[in-house]
Parts: C-alpha cells; structure tokens; sequence
C-alpha cells in the first residue's frame, strides 16, 4: 500500500453514540423534570409554588408532631426538678430542722378557671435550698412569681386576684422552674409559717421517681388519637402534590410529539413531583422555625410550649425527609396510570371503564380484620399499639380510596336541574377526582372524630366516678388546720360574711380516744369530734331539739358494728381525750351525762358523720389540739365573681387552706391530659385541612380561569358561576360526610368491643359533621373573591 493510496482512502465511519444506561436515563429525566417545574416561567412556578405551600402545611405539622416527645420529656424533667424532697410532716416545729431546711405548704388556688399555683415558704437557716428558677429566697411578705402571673396581676379587672396575692413582687421565676410560658406560679415568703399551722418541712427539690404508667385503655386512647391527628395530614400532602395536573399532562403531550416515550414522560412528571416536595421540605421546615418563634405567645385549651421544647426527634424528621419525596414520586406515577398522554393530546379514562370498588374495600375491611384478630381486652390487660394503629390507618385511608368511586358513581347518574346545578354536575362528571381527593382530608378527619368521641365514651364510666357530693347544698368546702383561739369561730363568720354567701355549714373537726393503757396488739377506741352550731350540726345529724351547750352521741345508719365502737369512745359521764399524739399533751373533756343519742347523715360533700357533736357553747374549739375548721359553702351563684370572693376569704383565713369545689362526678387527670391533647391537635389538623382545601380551590379554579372567563364573555351570570362552584364543594363534601360517619361508627364501634365496652350513644357523629359543613362554607366564602377576578375579561388573553 503506498502513501498515494492511504490518503484517497475514505475516512472510517464514527462510531455510534452509546446509549446511556438505565440508572443514567433515569436521572436525566428526572433532572429534566426538576428543570421544568424550577424555569418553566410564570405558570410553572404558580403550579409549583402551590405545590410547595401544601406540602409545606404537612410538613411543618409532621415536625410539630414529631416534637411532642421530646417536649413531653423537658415538661416532665422540669416537673421533677421542682417537686419537693420532704423531711417530716410532724407538727413538732424542730423536727429535722437545719441550714438549708424550709418549711413550706401549697397555696395553690383556682382564678376564673385557671389554677394558679403557689407556695407559702419560711426559711429555718440562712442557706434555705431553693426551688429551679428562683435565685433569692423570697422575703416576708414578698414573692417570686412567673412572667404570665405578672403580667395577670398587673391587667385592670383583677383586683380580686391581687386582693388574694397582696404580696410584694420582688423577682421572677425563670424558665427552668416553669411547665410551660403561660404558668401561673408564684412562691411567697412568711415568718409565721410552721408545721404546727399545716407546713411541712423540705431539704431540697428533685424527685426521680417515674410517674404512673398510662392504663391500657389510656393507650388505646393516645394511639386513637396519633392515628386520628397525622393520617388527615399525610393524605393532605399526597393531594398536595397532584396540584396543577392537567396543565401538567398538556405539556407532556408535547414532549411525546418531539419523540419522549411514555416511560420518560412519567419520569419527568414525577421530577417535577419530587422537586416540588423538596420544596416543600424547604417551605414546611421555615414554618416550623418561624412558628417555633412564636409558640410561646400562644395558648390553645390551656396548653403552651417553651419554644425551645419544640425540637424533632431525629429519626422522625429524617423519616419524614426520606417520606415526602417519595410519597410525592409514588403518588404521580400511580395518578399517571389512569392517563393516556399521546403526542397530539391527553385522553383521561372514559366513563366506559369506572373505577372498581371490589379493591377499594378491601383496606378498610382489611383494617377491621386486624383490629378483631388483636382481641378484646377487659381495660387492664396489656394491648399491642402497633396493631391497634395498623388496623385504624387501614380504615381510613381505605376510607379516602372509598370516596373516589361513589363521587364518581353519584354524579354520572345526576341529570337535570337549575343551571347552576348542571354546571356544578358537569364539571365532577368530567373530573371528579380533584373534587374527591380535594375533600378526602376532610372525611378521614371527621370519621377519626366520630371513632375517638365513640372510643370517649365508652370509657367514660371508668374515668369518671360518681362522689355523692351534692352541689345543691354547697358548691364550696374549705379545710384548714390553723385553728388557735379565736380562729375556730372567726373564720366560719367571715364565711358567712362573704359576698355571695347564702349559708355556711362550719365545724371544727377533730379525733376523741378512750383514756387508758394499751399495748401494741390493742387498739385504742377512737371516734371523730365535732363542734359547730346547732344550726350545722342539724347538717350533720338527724337532731330535733338543740340549743347552745348541748352535746350528742351519733351512730352511723345501718351500721351496728360502727356504733358499738362509737359508744366504746363515747362514754357518756366520762372522759376522752382530745388530739392525742397532735401535740405536747392531750386535752381532757367530759361528755355529758345526759348527752342524746342521734343517727348521722350525709353532708354535701357526701361523708356520713358519726361519732361525738358538740355545740359551740359545751366545748370551746379553740383549744383543741390537731384539729381542722371545716366550712362548707353555698352560694348564689347569680353573683358575678361569687367563687373568686369565697376562695379569697379561705386564704385570708389560711394562706395554706384546702380549698375544692364540689362536683357530682369527678374526672381522672390523666384522662382529661388525653382529652386536651385531642383537643388542640383537632384544632391544629382542621386548620390545616381548612388551609389545604382553600390551596386546592384556588388551583381548580386556576386552571378553569379561561372557560370562566368565556362564560361570562357569554353572558352567564357572576352569582350563576357562584353557585356552581358552591354545588361543586357542597356534593362531594356531602358523600365525604356520609362516608365518613358510616366508616367512623364502624371504626368507632370495632374499637369499643375491643376494650369490652359497648357504645353508649350512637348519634354521636353530629357535632362532626356540622364542624365539616362549616368548614366547607368558609372555604366556598374564601374562594369567592378569586373566582369574582378570575371571570374578568383578562382571562382570554393567551400566549
């Protein structure tokens, strides 16, 4: 071959371009659609944005959520660091005295339904220890109090709370020694105070032992609720990624006509689904950081957080970063199933080929079957929260998948009608999906509420128990054990001179024993003594006749043993002693001979009195030793502040006082901690629906600004189109709330088996229902406004 012949040669063909692999086709297209939801101008970043903002919402309630553990621990952390470590509660004023001793009693009391909570302290060193976020003991005379009783005490209008606190302000108390912002604590210093007045003595604060463990029926109830609260908001962020679909599947339809498969287009779609997400992620963690500023300054039912409290648990908020997008990429490859995009257009599923129901009734049927194969338990048995919440996730999001198809099957069968009516009937047959899914938050929500209520009530008889306490003798009871001198009698009369006050049934109550030598394996005869007026005593006792200076032997009704013991003591003619081992020495008195025997009664607060009563005049109740002045109050309630004048006089009286109100059923704490928790997380979630279905109004409406804008071109009326769009929210939120009550008291009424409780009320599902038509009527009145601008003429100019 010569040099000649090499360079006539013809060049060799290049080599063909390799095809980028799979895992590499993937990223490209997903990256192509990041770019197209990020630089696809105006309308993109509109759809985009919209997106964002409601996976945002979701977001930043998930981040709350998954900061109530820990601001669960830090409440109770400094709950604990606070709580007293007690030395003696021996009425002896040198008992375990030293340095650092205190000698304190609670002084907490109710203010217009608030509890404000205090302490009366006298310190017995010159180093007394002090309680978290207080750095000086408090003077005589003076306290330390939280900012939010502060700030309380300083508004116009409560001066009977001032008149309660009359203590000088001399410091506050920081946040290391508060539950939460909005506490009402205060501590006051006394020289008077001592444990022969009601005090007991500390050396210190922090107590580590562990609260007591929530009840099975407890958890049942907790995990109800978690289940209830976050399912809403994750259905809540899938919808919110199908924001801006139609315009969506157009633009695809225009890459398929410049050659991009079907695979690739749903790879682009889900790149914009993602990055929107991501977004989203962006959006929901700056609510979260700038709603945590605030969080202090709020309160809903009582309850506020430190912000500083509100931090995610890690592996929830990574959970919830890995959640989010994918949820976003699954939910937009499943949607696109149920589109044809091709290159001259989109071809959604025709009527021909309905939606099918047999697969959409198996989760919620799938979820009833595992909360049956958990089995009952009688309340005390442990229970498995895992499959409690498995089995009450599966019946409602079955639910949500539910409402799809009877959307759907409802209105192709709707014909006729006003022309607001067939505009509104129209639009759901042609995409009654958006609608569906667009009120899918709102079903879960309302059918999680009607199981919870159901759940509620059915436990309510084992959290709330009868006390016989009759509030139609008194509404007031009052116990205070500083009884010296004049003490026993001055404070049942102001009592009775109190505003308000309509009778008072006061007494002085104390123990009387039979004198006489006893060994350990004898029981010394004991019985209560009670002093007042004839006029209390009558309260106490069946008596006819008495007058001032009278004493009585009381039996209890029905009980023979219980009087027999009563006479042991009550010897009439003979001696008792009074308060013995209360106090240096007992005092003697003797029972007169000639002293009636009478049958005790209930009092208001429901106790049956027996024992020995005297009259102010046979015994002088200023001098008996451990004894307690016992005033139980009724009032008219008609008077404004009526409670506030009571409790103010009890702690004139005694700064130390016990003070309750009387109540026919008394409530568990811990169950009423669940019923408040519920309480602000309903109220969160449903503002959060309520921002959700005003998100996807406005998008729906968005994306029919053009037809709008051409009916009116047309001549149709503004209140014509109102209607419609009204009757377009009104009817799928009307087979939501029909769906929701049917899987709610089904839900409702699997759970109370489980628990070996049977339903006690079946109409419990209104109160919900209302609350989710009138959250659909202010969402109609909110989207007004854009739907009047989206009709301007404006709307036909095209690019």
């Amino acid at each position: 071959m010569t040099l000649l012949d090499s360079r006539t040669a013809p060049p060799a063909a290049p080599e063909s371009p390799k095809p980028p692999s799979r895992g590499a086709a993937i990223l490209r297209d997903l990256s192509l659609g990041v770019r197209f939801a990020a630089a696809g101008g105006r309308e993109g970043w509109i759809r985009t944005l919209l997106t964002a903002v409601g996976v945002g919402l979701g977001v930043a309630l998930l981040l709350l959520a998954s900061s109530v553990p820990h601001l669960l621990d830090e409440r109770s952390a400094r709950e604990a660091a606070r709580s007293e470590t007690r030395i003696s509660d021996s009425p002896d004023t040198n008992a375990a005295t030293s340095d650092s001793s205190v000698v304190r009693i609670n002084a907490t009391s109710e203010y217009r339904d608030r509890t404000v909570a205090g302490y009366l302290m006298r310190a017995d060193g010159s180093a007394p220890v002090l309680p978290p976020g207080v750095d000086r003991f408090p003077a005589a005379d003076t306290m330390v109090v939280s900012p939010a009783l502060k700030e309380l005490l300083a508004d116009p209008g409560n001066e009977l709370l001032r008149e309660r606190l009359p203590y000088e302000i001399t410091g506050t108390i920081g946040d290391a020694g508060l539950r939460s912002p909005n506490e009402l604590l205060y501590y006051a210093g006394s020289d008077t105070l001592t444990p022969a007045k009601g005090g007991h003595r500390i050396d210190g604060y922090g107590d580590s032992r562990e609260g007591d463990p929530l009840p099975p029926l407890l958890i049942v109830l907790v995990v109800m609720v978690c289940v209830v609260l976050l399912v809403p908001v994750a259905i809540f962020i899938a919808t919110a990624v199908r924001f801006g679909g139609d315009r969506r599947d157009r633009r695809l339809a225009a890459l398929r006509l410049v050659g991009a498969d079907i695979r690739t287009t749903r790879r682009i779609a889900a790149g914009e689904a993602m990055f929107g997400a991501l977004l989203g992620l962006l959006i929901g963690l700056a609510f979260f950081l700038v709603g945590r500023l605030f969080v202090g300054s709020v309160e809903i039912w009582d309850v506020s957080a430190f912000p500083a409290d509100l931090v995610p648990d890690p592996r929830l908020a990574l959970l919830i970063v890995v959640a989010v997008p994918l949820t976003a990429v699954l939910v937009t490859l499943v949607a696109m199933r149920s589109v044809v995009i091709e290159p001259l257009g989109v071809v959604r599923r025709g009527r021909e080929r309905g939606r099918r129901l047999w697969w959409r009734l198996l989760m919620p049927a799938a979820g009833l079957a595992v909360l049956a194969v958990t089995g009952r338990t009688n309340g005390y048995e442990p229970v498995n929260p895992f499959a409690i919440a498995s089995g009450a996730v599966l019946v409602l999001v079955g639910l949500a998948l539910l409402l799809p198809w009877l959307v759907e099957a409802c209105v192709n069968r709707l014909r006729g009608g006003p022309l607001p009516w067939q505009l509104a009937t129209r639009r759901l047959q042609l995409s009654s999906g958006a609608a569906s899914r667009a009120v899918s938050g709102v079903t879960v929500a309302v059918a999680g509420a009607i199981a919870l209520q159901m759940l509620f009530a059915a436990m309510n008889a084992d959290f709330h128990r009868v006390t016989g306490q009759d509030p139609s003798r008194a509404q007031f009871a009052a116990y205070s054990e500083d009884v010296t001198g004049e003490a026993a009698t001055s404070a049942i009369e102001q009592f009775r001179a109190t505003r308000g006050v309509e009778v008072v049934i006061g007494s002085v109550e104390a123990y009387a024993t039979k004198p006489g030598n006893y060994t350990d394996d004898e029981i010394q005869p004991t019985t209560s003594l009670t002093v007042g007026s004839c006029a209390t005593l009558r309260e106490l006792a069946r008596i006819d006749r008495c007058e001032d200076g009278d004493a009585f032997v009381v039996h209890p009704p029905g009980n023979k043993g219980q009087a027999d013991w009563v006479d042991e003591t009550a010897r009439k003619g003979k001696t008792v002693l009074i308060g013995e081992g209360m106090g240096p020495k007992p005092f003697r008195w003797t029972l007169p001979a000639d002293a009636p025997t009478v049958t005790g009664r209930k009092d208001p607060m429901g106790e049956v009195h027996w024992g020995i009563m005297a009259t102010t005049g046979a015994l002088d109740a200023g001098k008996l030793p451990g004894a307690t002045i016992v005033a139980q109050v009724r009032v008219d309630e008609s008077v404004p502040d009526v409670a506030e004048h009571v409790r103010n006089t009890a702690i004139r009286i005694d700064p130390g006082v016990r003070f309750v109100e009387l109540n026919s059923v008394a409530r568990d704490r811990q169950y009423d901690s669940v019923q408040t928790g519920l309480q602000v997380g309903a109220t969160v979630v449903l503002l959060l629906i309520a921002a959700s279905m005003l998100v996807s109004q406005l998008e729906q409406l968005r994306e029919r600004r053009r037809l709008l804008s051409v009916l009116v071109a047309f001549g149709t009326r503004r209140s014509t189109l109102g209607w419609s769009v009204l009757w377009q929210t009104a009817l799928p939120v009307a087979l939501g709330l029909v769906v929701a009550v049917a899987g709610g008291l089904g839900l409702g009424g699997t759970l109370a088996w489980m628990i070996s409780k049977s339903v006690a009320d079946w109409w419990l599902f209104w109160p919900m229902v209302g609350a989710g038509g009138a959250l659909i009527k202010l969402v109609t009145l909110l989207s007004l406004p854009p739907l009047w601008r989206l009709m301007r003429p404006e709307g036909l100019r095209t690019e």
